[in-house]
Order: structure tokens, then sequence, then C-alpha cells
């Protein structure tokens, strides 16, 4: 399904937010009328996409790969823990 405007206008934001200063949060809310929380819902969606691949394919490398390595460093943190603390 090819991107909508809102998920282009999320995978923009996020390929920019790196070189402004600020609090994110207040600039989702003020750009993208968005939560955080809807926000990251939204951004997940769309990275699995393979139209957000051709639209940034840098960007949506970089973040599938940062998501993995948090997804890994959870795993990793979940068989450490003694099954009392989970």
């Amino acid at each position: 399904m090819p991107l909508s405007d809102r998920d282009r206008a999320v995978l923009d934001f996020e390929a920019r937010w790196h070189r402004h200063s600020g609090a994110k949060e207040e600039a989702l809310r003020a750009e993208l009328s968005l939560t955080p929380a809807r926000y990251y819902q939204l951004l997940g969606r769309i990275l699995e996409s393979a139209d957000a691949a051709a639209h940034d394919p840098v960007l949506v490398h970089r973040l599938r790969r940062l998501h993995a390595d948090q997804e890994r460093e959870r795993r990793s943190r979940a068989r450490i823990l003694p099954a009392s603390a989970r």
C-alpha cells in the first residue's frame, strides 16, 4: 500500500528531528498533531512497509537497525533477570 501523506510526514519529521534542538514531544504535537505514543505506533507500522524504504532507504534502514538492537537488548535483559523480577 502506498504511503499516505501522514506516513510521509512522519518519516520526514523523523529524518530531520536529529538536526533540531528542543522537546520532540512538543514538536510532535505542534507539527503533526500526534501524541508521542501515537507517533511511535505509526512510525513502527510505517517502518514495516516496503514503500517506506523506497521513500527514504537510509532513514528506514537506520531506524530498523536501531529497533532491532533495542529489541535484542530487551531480550538480553529479560534472560538475565530472575523470574521473580519480571
